[in-house]
Protein backbone atom coordinates (compact mmCIF):
# COMPACT_ATOMS: atom_id res chain seq x y z
CA UNK A 1 0.00 0.00 0.00
CA UNK A 2 1.42 3.67 -1.00
CA UNK A 3 1.70 5.63 2.04
CA UNK A 4 0.28 8.95 2.90
CA UNK A 5 2.98 11.87 3.40
CA UNK A 6 1.80 13.97 6.20
CA UNK A 7 3.64 17.12 6.22
CA UNK A 8 3.12 18.58 9.69
CA UNK A 9 3.32 22.08 10.30
CA UNK A 10 3.31 23.28 13.85
CA UNK A 11 5.18 25.19 16.77
CA UNK A 12 6.86 23.91 20.04
CA UNK A 13 5.02 26.95 21.61
CA UNK A 14 1.36 25.65 20.41
CA UNK A 15 -0.60 23.43 22.50
CA UNK A 16 -3.11 22.57 19.99
CA UNK A 17 0.11 21.31 18.06
CA UNK A 18 0.81 18.24 20.56
CA UNK A 19 -2.87 17.59 20.55
CA UNK A 20 -2.73 17.76 16.91
CA UNK A 21 -0.12 14.83 16.76
CA UNK A 22 -1.88 12.90 19.72
CA UNK A 23 -5.02 13.07 17.73
CA UNK A 24 -2.95 12.02 14.57
CA UNK A 25 -1.73 9.06 16.33
CA UNK A 26 -4.95 7.96 17.98
CA UNK A 27 -6.39 8.36 14.39
CA UNK A 28 -4.14 5.82 12.66
CA UNK A 29 -4.45 3.20 15.72
CA UNK A 30 -8.10 3.18 13.86
CA UNK A 31 -6.93 2.54 10.21
CA UNK A 32 -3.49 0.20 10.73
CA UNK A 33 -3.55 -0.76 7.48
CA UNK A 34 -3.03 2.97 6.28
CA UNK A 35 0.96 4.08 6.54
CA UNK A 36 2.28 7.03 6.51
CA UNK A 37 5.10 9.40 6.08
CA UNK A 38 5.15 12.25 8.76
CA UNK A 39 7.73 14.93 9.06
CA UNK A 40 7.69 18.09 10.90
CA UNK A 41 7.76 21.45 9.61
CA UNK A 42 8.33 24.86 11.45
CA UNK A 43 6.20 27.66 12.69
CA UNK A 44 6.88 30.45 14.84
CA UNK A 45 3.84 31.78 16.91
CA UNK A 46 6.09 34.47 18.57
CA UNK A 47 8.56 35.14 15.45
CA UNK A 48 10.52 37.84 17.66
CA UNK A 49 13.72 36.53 19.21
CA UNK A 50 14.08 39.69 21.31
CA UNK A 51 10.50 39.98 22.71
CA UNK A 52 10.65 39.97 26.32
CA UNK A 53 9.75 36.82 28.17
CA UNK A 54 6.71 36.99 30.30
CA UNK A 55 4.19 34.67 32.27
CA UNK A 56 1.66 33.29 29.27
CA UNK A 57 -1.88 34.09 30.77
CA UNK A 58 -1.29 38.10 30.61
CA UNK A 59 0.62 37.70 26.87
CA UNK A 60 -2.66 35.86 25.53
CA UNK A 61 -4.91 38.00 27.12
CA UNK A 62 -3.07 41.03 25.53
CA UNK A 63 -3.13 38.80 22.21
CA UNK A 64 -6.50 37.80 21.54
CA UNK A 65 -8.17 40.82 23.92
CA UNK A 66 -9.61 38.75 26.56
CA UNK A 67 -9.54 38.98 30.35
CA UNK A 68 -6.38 36.93 32.13
CA UNK A 69 -9.78 34.75 33.40
CA UNK A 70 -11.33 34.25 30.68
CA UNK A 71 -7.62 32.75 29.10
CA UNK A 72 -7.49 30.91 32.50
CA UNK A 73 -10.49 29.35 31.57
CA UNK A 74 -9.38 28.54 27.80
CA UNK A 75 -6.48 26.77 28.89
CA UNK A 76 -7.62 24.63 31.81
CA UNK A 77 -9.69 23.42 28.60
CA UNK A 78 -6.68 22.29 26.83
CA UNK A 79 -5.38 21.07 29.74
CA UNK A 80 -8.14 18.27 29.68
CA UNK A 81 -8.41 17.78 26.33
CA UNK A 82 -4.61 17.30 26.80
CA UNK A 83 -5.00 15.09 30.20
CA UNK A 84 -7.68 12.96 28.20
CA UNK A 85 -4.90 12.02 25.19
CA UNK A 86 -2.36 11.38 28.39
CA UNK A 87 -0.17 14.28 27.40
CA UNK A 88 1.33 16.43 30.50
CA UNK A 89 0.26 19.73 30.33
CA UNK A 90 0.53 19.85 33.94
CA UNK A 91 1.78 23.64 34.23
CA UNK A 92 0.42 24.94 30.89
CA UNK A 93 -0.09 27.87 32.70
CA UNK A 94 2.81 28.39 34.74
CA UNK A 95 4.97 28.85 30.94
CA UNK A 96 6.35 31.71 29.62
CA UNK A 97 6.75 33.22 26.20
CA UNK A 98 9.31 32.62 24.19
CA UNK A 99 10.83 32.16 20.84
CA UNK A 100 11.39 28.81 19.52
CA UNK A 101 13.23 29.06 16.29
CA UNK A 102 16.47 27.72 17.91
CA UNK A 103 13.98 24.86 18.84
CA UNK A 104 12.99 24.29 15.55
CA UNK A 105 16.99 23.75 14.82
CA UNK A 106 17.14 20.96 16.89
CA UNK A 107 14.39 19.51 15.49
CA UNK A 108 15.95 19.58 12.08
CA UNK A 109 18.84 18.02 13.09
CA UNK A 110 16.93 15.72 15.32
CA UNK A 111 15.36 14.44 11.37
CA UNK A 112 19.11 13.50 10.53
CA UNK A 113 19.19 10.97 13.21
CA UNK A 114 15.18 9.86 12.24
CA UNK A 115 14.33 11.09 15.36
CA UNK A 116 12.83 14.19 14.90
CA UNK A 117 9.62 13.23 16.72
CA UNK A 118 10.90 12.35 19.72
CA UNK A 119 12.71 15.49 19.67
CA UNK A 120 9.26 17.46 19.34
CA UNK A 121 7.67 15.04 22.04
CA UNK A 122 10.34 15.79 24.34
CA UNK A 123 10.09 19.49 23.73
CA UNK A 124 6.33 19.66 24.11
CA UNK A 125 6.87 18.04 27.24
CA UNK A 126 9.65 20.31 28.90
CA UNK A 127 7.70 23.65 27.37
CA UNK A 128 3.68 22.52 28.51
CA UNK A 129 4.18 20.07 31.39
CA UNK A 130 7.40 21.59 32.97
CA UNK A 131 7.07 25.49 31.88
CA UNK A 132 10.81 25.40 30.83
CA UNK A 133 11.85 27.68 28.96
CA UNK A 134 12.69 26.43 25.70
CA UNK A 135 14.48 29.01 23.84
CA UNK A 136 17.22 28.22 26.79
CA UNK A 137 20.29 26.39 24.90
CA UNK A 138 20.53 24.28 28.26
CA UNK A 139 16.92 23.28 28.74
CA UNK A 140 17.03 22.45 24.60
CA UNK A 141 20.07 20.13 25.18
CA UNK A 142 18.82 17.86 27.33
CA UNK A 143 15.33 17.66 25.31
CA UNK A 144 18.06 16.54 22.65
CA UNK A 145 19.32 14.03 25.19
CA UNK A 146 15.85 12.58 26.24
CA UNK A 147 15.43 12.18 22.66
CA UNK A 148 18.29 9.65 22.07
CA UNK A 149 20.55 12.28 20.68
CA UNK A 150 24.09 13.60 21.96
CA UNK A 151 23.23 16.48 24.76
CA UNK A 152 27.21 17.92 23.61
CA UNK A 153 26.77 18.05 19.99
CA UNK A 154 23.23 19.67 20.56
CA UNK A 155 25.08 22.13 22.89
CA UNK A 156 27.35 22.45 19.64
CA UNK A 157 24.71 23.15 17.22
CA UNK A 158 23.03 25.99 18.96
CA UNK A 159 26.30 27.41 19.94
CA UNK A 160 26.61 28.11 15.83
CA UNK A 161 23.78 28.38 13.25
CA UNK A 162 23.62 25.26 12.05
CA UNK A 163 20.14 24.00 10.49
CA UNK A 164 19.44 28.15 10.84
CA UNK A 165 18.68 28.40 6.73
CA UNK A 166 16.94 25.28 6.92
CA UNK A 167 14.40 26.76 9.29
CA UNK A 168 14.09 29.95 7.79
CA UNK A 169 13.24 28.41 4.50
CA UNK A 170 10.88 25.76 6.20
CA UNK A 171 8.41 29.05 7.62
CA UNK A 172 8.53 31.15 4.80
CA UNK A 173 7.58 28.13 2.27
CA UNK A 174 4.75 27.36 4.66
CA UNK A 175 3.56 31.40 5.14
CA UNK A 176 3.91 31.85 1.42
CA UNK A 177 1.65 28.66 1.17
CA UNK A 178 -0.73 30.64 2.90
CA UNK A 179 -0.39 28.77 6.33
CA UNK A 180 -1.57 31.12 8.81
CA UNK A 181 -2.32 29.12 11.78
CA UNK A 182 -1.30 25.54 13.34
CA UNK A 183 -1.27 23.04 13.31
CA UNK A 184 -1.39 22.22 9.88
CA UNK A 185 -1.71 18.60 8.10
CA UNK A 186 -0.67 18.72 4.50
CA UNK A 187 -1.24 15.23 2.89
CA UNK A 188 0.31 14.73 -0.28
CA UNK A 189 1.54 17.94 -0.85
CA UNK A 190 -2.13 18.48 -1.85
CA UNK A 191 -5.23 18.40 0.71
CA UNK A 192 -4.80 20.64 3.87
CA UNK A 193 -6.21 19.75 7.51
CA UNK A 194 -6.31 22.45 9.30
CA UNK A 195 -6.28 22.25 13.22
CA UNK A 196 -6.16 19.31 15.86
CA UNK A 197 -9.87 18.01 14.53
CA UNK A 198 -10.82 14.73 16.19
CA UNK A 199 -9.30 11.20 15.75
CA UNK A 200 -12.55 9.96 13.98
CA UNK A 201 -12.76 12.76 11.72
CA UNK A 202 -9.52 13.28 10.64
CA UNK A 203 -9.04 9.28 10.28
CA UNK A 204 -12.14 9.26 8.15
CA UNK A 205 -10.12 12.47 6.12
CA UNK A 206 -7.13 10.06 5.44
CA UNK A 207 -8.93 7.20 4.16
CA UNK A 208 -11.15 9.23 2.02
CA UNK A 209 -7.79 10.97 0.78
CA UNK A 210 -5.93 7.84 0.73
CA UNK A 211 -9.04 6.22 -1.22
CA UNK A 212 -8.85 8.97 -3.97
CA UNK A 213 -5.45 9.01 -4.33
CA UNK A 214 -5.25 5.18 -5.45
CA UNK A 215 -8.17 5.21 -8.07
Amino acid sequence: MTALKIDLVSDIACPWCAIGYARLQQALKTIPELKVELEWHAFELDPNKDSPKEPILPALARKYGKSEAEMRQAQQHIMQVATDLGLNFSKLQQRTTCNTFDAHRLVKWAATEDKATAMKLALFDAYFGEAQDVSDAAVLASCAEQAGLDKSEALAILAKDDYADIVSKDIAKYQQAGISSVPAFIINNKYLISGAQEPQQLAASLQQIHSESVN
